[in-house]
């Protein structure tokens, strides 16, 4: 099976009001304080992405069985796997200072 990766919808935004961009400003960030806070994340990336769950963990390289647990906070997952699922839907892990000015309360 050859899957092509989507792009982001152009100009759409994902449920999470926290991730939200538009082309005149710069994307928000999210505050992740615990494991949990990915999964609605991911989950509002890879649908406005119109992708279903097993397409975007074949794009992903990881199983569905991973990308459900990750998307409903649910056990563990390895860093390289979260990475490679955020990099598949075009979301990106930044680390900075809790101080930061852009950083969200």
């Amino acid at each position: 099976m050859n899957l092509a990766r989507k792009p982001p919808l152009e100009g759409h935004h994902p449920g999470n009001s926290e991730m939200t961009s538009s082309p005149a400003t710069s994307p928000e960030l999210l505050r992740i304080t615990d494991a949990t806070a990915f999964g609605p994340a991911i989950r509002a990336r890879r649908r406005a992405q119109s992708l279903r769950i097993d397409d975007a963990a074949a794009l992903s390289g990881v199983s569905v069985d991973l990308l459900s647990r990750l998307e409903n906070g649910k056990g563990s997952v390895r860093l390289d796997k979260l990475l490679a699922v955020l990099d598949s839907l075009g979301l990106a892990l930044v680390l900075g200072p809790k101080d930061h000015p852009g950083m969200p309360p």
